[in-house]
C-alpha cells in the first residue's frame, strides 16, 4: 500500500529527528553548549512527539478509507462512506466529496443527486464546498437546463477558490442548454479577466469555435476570443506550458469531464489544431 509506506516513511523521519534531538546533547561536550542544546531540543522533542502521535492516530482512524482508495475499489468505498454519512450522519465535506467522486467514477449520477438532496437537509454548507462535483453530475446526466440554474444559484455561495471555475461551468452549461447569449457573456468576461490560464483559454476557444455564429454580437465575441488567446499564449508560451497547467488538475473531477476540450483548446491556442 502506497499510503502505508508513506505514513511509515514520515514516522521514520520523525523518530530519527527525535533520536537525534535526544542523543545530540549527550555527545556534545561543553557545559554552556549542553545547556543551550537542551533549551532548543526540549520544545523540538515535544513537537516531534506530538506529530508522531497525530500521524499515528490519523492512520489508525482512516485505515479503511485509505485502503479502499489505494485499491480503487469504488463500489466498496461508496458503501463504506454511505454508512458513515447516511447511517452515522457524518456529513463533513471530505466524506461527501469522496463519496460523490466515487459515484461519478462508477457513473451513478442519480446517487450523487441523492447525496446532494440529503446533504441539503443535513448540512447545506458541504454543497457549497463541493459545487463543482455536484454540478459535474448534472452535466454527465444530461441535465443542462438544471445545471445552469444550479451553477447560477451557487455563484456567490461556493468556495472562493472555486468561483472562477463555477462561473466557467455556468457559461458551459448555458451553452449546452442553448442559452448562447448568456454563455457568451460569461466566456467573454473570463477570457479577458480570469487569472487562470486554463479558464481564459477554454473561454476563448468556445467563443471562437461554438459561439461566434450563435450570439447576437459575433464581432464582440471574436474580439474577446482573440484577446483571451493572446493573453494565454503570452502567459504559457507553448503547448508544453498548457499541458503542465492541465496536468496540475488531472485528478479533479470538474476538469476530467472536459478533458477533450482541454486538449482541443491547447491545439487551437498553439497552432496544432
Amino acid at each position: 500500500m502506497k499510503f502505508k509506506y508513506l505514513i511509515i516513511t514520515f514516522c521514520v523521519i520523525i523518530i530519527s529527528v527525535l533520536l537525534a534531538t535526544i542523543l545530540l546533547p549527550m555527545i556534545v561536550s561543553g557545559q554552556s553548549i549542553l545547556v543551550n542544546l537542551r533549551i532548543i531540543s526540549l520544545p523540538l522533542m515535544i513537537l516531534m512527539s506530538l506529530l508522531l502521535i497525530s500521524l499515528s492516530v490519523f492512520f489508525i482512524l482512516n485505515y479503511k478509507l485509505l485502503s479502499l482508495l489505494e485499491r480503487e475499489d469504488w463500489p466498496a468505498l461508496a458503501y463504506y462512506l454511505e454508512q458513515k454519512i447516511f447511517v452515522k450522519g457524518r456529513y463533513n465535506s471530505r466524506n461527501v466529496r469522496i463519496l460523490a467522486s466515487s459515484y461519478l467514477v462508477i457513473s451513478d449520477y442519480q446517487s450523487v443527486l441523492k447525496l446532494e438532496s440529503k446533504s441539503q437537509i443535513a448540512k447545506p454548507s458541504v454543497i457549497s464546498k463541493n459545487v463543482l462535483i455536484f454540478g459535474a453530475a448534472r452535466i454527465l446526466n444530461g441535465m443542462h437546463d438544471d445545471t445552469a440554474v444550479f451553477y447560477r444559484l451557487h455563484l456567490e455561495k461556493c468556495a472562493k477558490k472555486d468561483k472562477q471555475w463555477v462561473r466557467w461551468f455556468y457559461g458551459f452549461s448555458s451553452l449546452l442548454s442553448g442559452n448562447y447569449n448568456q454563455a457568451e457573456t460569461e466566456f467573454a468576461s473570463l477570457a479577458v479577466s480570469s487569472g487562470d490560464s486554463l479558464i481564459s483559454g477554454l473561454s476563448a476557444y468556445f467563443l471562437a469555435s461554438s459561439l461566434g455564429k450563435k450570439t447576437s454580437n459575433p464581432e464582440k465575441c471574436r474580439n474577446s476570443s482573440e484577446q483571451g488567446k493572446i493573453k494565454v499564449i503570452k502567459a504559457l508560451k507553448n503547448l508544453n506550458g498548457w499541458k503542465k497547467e492541465t496536468d496540475k488538475l488531472k485528478n479533479e473531477v470538474h476538469t476530467a469531464i472536459i478533458k477533450r476540450y482541454l486538449e482541443e483548446t491547447g491545439n487551437w491556442l498553439f497552432g496544432n489544431g
